[in-house]
């Protein structure tokens, strides 16, 4: 990987390729990018659809085609992945990927507070609750989680942190980037970003993005 990219990355945490390497597959882009992560064991390419129906502990079945809220992915995990790769199979202009800085997010609700909350996972993990920070010191990075519908407070502060955040979410302007075309590429600092499907407009069901996720980056 350039220096190039990560320094991009650095920057503003995502870095968008338009048609990239048309002729390589997402796994060869993955590979070429950093070291792919398969969390369910049964191959590390997902491919994301709407959905109108889809298992009740899923954004698509909780949501179908609406608006998906802003989050992390796999934030109820202890370790969630470092890097999430997104790429178009079939995409339109008018259905961006909505992406927050989590850096704006620490700034206006505070480090003090995002350090000190504790959230639980709503379901148990592996017959096991684990208690999580919502931002936490990584080596020298911070890692930033938020999803509000895995995700519950389990301490005071935490119930303070999870009223601040939605009310922050509901004021702040994304940025939108869209993967429109076939081969349009999103590579997302999933430690740092927080990031919301939009609503899947009438004809448009047949959008496909292709999703690896990263453990880390050459």
């Amino acid at each position: 990987m350039s220096q190039e990219i990560r320094d991009e990355i650095c920057k503003s945490g995502y870095i968008f390729f338009a048609s990239h390497r048309p002729n390589d597959s997402i796994v060869e882009i993955a590979k070429h990018f950093g070291k792919p992560l398969d969390p369910w064991e049964d191959g590390f390419v997902q491919t994301l659809v709407p959905r109108t129906e889809a298992a009740p502990n899923s954004y698509s079945g909780i949501y179908g085609l609406r608006h998906f809220p802003f989050h992390s992915d796999l934030a109820h995990w202890p370790t969630p992945p470092r890097y999430i790769l997104l790429r178009c199979v079939t995409g339109y202009a008018d259905i961006p990927t909505l992406l927050i800085d989590g850096h704006d997010l620490i700034h206006a609700v505070t480090l003090d507070i995002l350090a000190r909350a504790i959230f639980k996972p709503r379901r148990p993990r592996d017959g096991k609750v684990s208690l999580l920070r919502l931002c936490e010191l990584i080596e020298d990075t911070v890692r930033i989680r938020w999803d509000e519908v895995f995700l519950k407070p389990a301490s005071r502060i935490g119930e303070v942190a999870d009223l601040r955040v939605r009310e922050w979410l509901s004021t702040c302007k994304p940025t939108a980037l869209s993967l429109a075309e076939p081969h349009d590429t999103l590579l997302i600092d999933n430690w740092r970003m927080l990031h919301a499907r939009s609503s899947i407009l009438p004809g448009r069901e047949n959008r496909a993005i292709e999703r690896v996720y990263l453990e880390e980056l050459h």
